[in-house]
């Protein structure tokens, strides 16, 4: 055989092989090719073995899954003029693998610096008590922002959520001493409570008393045996102060008018 012959099949095979190899794209499963001809689309190649013309075709591959991206700190002004320092994340997704080729460049920084402006406009609105205790309600408006705005690109923004919010320490001071000047108003407001409560009830207990002089007495003998179960060398016998008094004053006034009787001398017949 003749060497030359045998060098140009060689070189037939290799530029073959070499052929092969640029025409075979392998689409995955999470994945879409869009296939260019001459610069123009030609359509979608879905998952699997595919073929394209090399240096005529160009297929790209685009990623279906969904992507986490993180929107890092933003230095933002709340509508009461408080400073705060929010970060949050992102999550989307390519609907349309056509769109996010074609209509821009680059998805994923797009995506990017529209949600870090994003951000910082949603929140600008609010003040600094509706960002702590409204998130849900934030996280929604800015992921219908976004995705509003991304559909364009054949992108689609599932879910947004909050993930960081530092606040300054002079504002961390305060908001602990609000809580507490909150908490002792709580005390207060529920100790009044219990005193109306037990002023009434106490109210209702001398009622009844008064209807039921032995119920006084019943009261004094229980106290009596809770005053025993502590073992006390002193041993107190409760009585009605005012009724003790008037009993006192009477058994004063009836000594003294005794001894007056029995001081005079007694009166002579004539």
């Amino acid at each position: 055989m003749d060497p030359t012959s045998t060098y140009i099949a060689i070189a037939v095979a290799v530029l073959l092989l070499i052929f092969l190899k640029m025409s075979i794209r392998i689409v995955r499963q999470y994945e879409q090719g869009v296939l260019f001809r001459l610069g123009r689309v030609m359509g979608i190649r879905l998952p699997g073995l595919r073929f394209i013309i090399p240096v005529v075709d160009r297929l790209p591959l685009v990623s279906l899954r969904i992507v986490t991206m993180p929107i890092q700190s933003q230095g933002i002004i709340t509508q009461d003029n408080v400073s705060v320092d929010i970060s949050a994340v992102a999550y989307y997704r390519v609907v349309d693998a056509v769109k996010s080729v074609v209509a821009i460049e680059n998805v994923a920084a797009a995506i990017d610096q529209i949600a870090q402006t994003t951000l910082r406009k949603v929140v600008g609105r609010h003040s600094l008590d509706q960002t702590l205790s409204e998130t849900e309600r934030i996280n929604s408006d800015i992921r219908e922002i976004l995705d509003a705005l991304t559909l364009a690109w054949g992108v689609e923004v599932t879910l947004v959520e909050l993930k960081d919010i530092q606040l300054p320490e002079s504002m961390k001071r305060a908001m602990a001493r609000q809580a507490e000047a909150e908490r002792e108003k709580r005390a207060k407001i529920i100790a009044a409570e219990g005193e109306a409560i037990a002023a009434a009830a106490l109210g209702d207990a001398s009622d009844t008393m008064m209807a039921h002089p032995l119920a006084l007495q019943l009261r004094n003998l229980q106290s009596l045996v809770e005053i025993a179960v502590d073992k006390n060398s002193t041993v107190v016998f409760p009585a009605p102060l005012m009724s003790t008094i008037g009993e006192l004053s009477a058994f004063l006034a009836r000594e003294n008018q005794a001894a007056t009787a029995a001081a005079k001398p007694p009166i002579k017949a004539a």
